[in-house]
């Protein structure tokens, strides 16, 4: 156990890192943050913050320096300097954890070598084996980058026959995964928390509902059924306990017609579709997390009230202005959360509203009324 007191760093800079530092200062740790670029969201609020390449190993070896551990806020960080981090203080999740979930041809090996449901998928790495991998899974289809893909970046679908020597050239990227296309009917997250002794804890699951491919709001708990709920923190216990992780791991999931639940993708980390969790449950998913990085008990994750997140992204700011908070901040029952990122550029995570019910029902109209009226598109 690392007691309060101790120095956690965190790798990465971003909205998730400061959120995390904010709920750890709640519990008496301090925090140091390694972030490429100086003036970071996390950063702002952390003890200490270091500047550096990622791959710079004497700037790794002077922030492990007197660590009590050391975790994630995003999980593409290169692997080079993995090693140098777990030299200096303890890792978690462990390095080979960060390297499963970084790369989608790892991460669906892990999946389908231990029997976890997912769609269909081919490895490609030329125009040939494309067109072979089309012809074994058939259309419509996905095709997404191995390494670094996220908010939809690094995909293509494929409705129908193609030119494949023309859409591997515009794919640009050595290695792909090639995945069915699923028909589901909802997408959903489910976020576990696993200390070092291995106890595991999930939040209720989250419904998500996707603009241009990036969260746009999530409503907790999932309008689905109870079958669907029990199943999600079974596989979410399950992965949680194959791949050892010590800290969160949030499990993005397909949820077909016939309710069945197939893993999307993994993201080792707290998680935007967890960000209710801060005002409508017992514990967030920040103090959560903290809780088992340190190998603290864990809190209890029950909804105190139904809730439903919005995300707030750059395209809100109207010719890069503020916009007038006062407005969505007249509804009591409504919590608002801004990064401090600085420039708002289009697409870019900026902050998030969560509404809060006044009943037993997530307020999932209310919330996109009030989103709409004060963000017309």
């Amino acid at each position: 156990m690392i007691q309060p007191g101790a120095t956690i760093g965190i790798m990465g800079g971003g909205q998730l890192g400061r959120m995390s530092i904010l709920a750890g200062r709640q519990l008496g740790y301090r925090f140091r943050v390694f972030e490429p670029k100086a003036g970071c969201a996390a950063g702002m609020v952390a003890d200490e913050e270091i500047n550096a390449d990622y791959t710079d190993e004497d700037a790794l070896m002077r922030f492990t320096q007197g660590l009590g551990a050391v975790t994630f806020e995003f999980e593409n960080v290169p692997a080079e300097p993995l090693a140098v981090l777990a030299s200096g203080a303890p890792v978690r999740p462990r390095p080979e954890v960060l390297y499963v979930c970084q790369n989608r041809r790892r991460e669906k090996e892990f999946l389908q070598g231990h029997g976890f449901p997912c769609a269909p998928f081919r490895v490609v790495d030329s125009a040939e084996s494309l067109a072979a991998a089309v012809s074994a899974i058939g259309l419509p289809c996905v095709l997404k980058t191995a390494d670094f893909g996220y908010d939809g970046k690094g995909q293509i679908k494929l409705s129908e026959e193609k030119d494949w020597e023309q859409v591997w050239k515009t794919f640009d990227a050595p290695l792909g995964v090639l995945e069915s296309w699923i028909p589901f009917v909802a997408e959903c997250s489910i976020i576990a928390a696993r200390t070092p002794d291995g106890r595991i804890r999930c939040f209720p699951l989250a419904e998500n509902i996707h603009r241009n491919h990036i969260l746009h709001m999530s409503i907790a708990p999932a309008r689905l059924s109870e079958q669907v709920h029990e199943r999600a923190e079974e596989i979410a216990r399950d992965i949680a306990e194959a791949l050892g992780v010590v800290g969160l791991i949030a499990v993005e999931l397909f949820v077909t017609d016939k309710g069945d639940v197939l893993v999307n993708e993994l993201a080792p980390r707290p998680h935007n579709s967890g960000h209710h969790t801060i005002d409508a449950c017992m514990t967030s998913q920040f103090e959560q997390h903290i809780r088992a990085v340190c190998g603290l008990p864990l809190g209890a994750t029950n909804l105190h009230t139904p809730a439903v997140m919005v995300n707030l992204l750059g395209d809100v700011w109207p010719q890069g202005k503020d916009p007038d908070w006062s407005h969505l901040l007249r509804n009591p029952r409504l919590k608002l959360h801004l990064y401090d990122k600085g420039e708002p550029r289009p697409g870019r995570k900026m902050g998030h509203f969560t509404l809060l019910s006044r009943d037993d029902k997530p307020p999932v109209d209310e919330a996109a009324r009030l989103f709409d009226e004060f963000f017309p598109r």
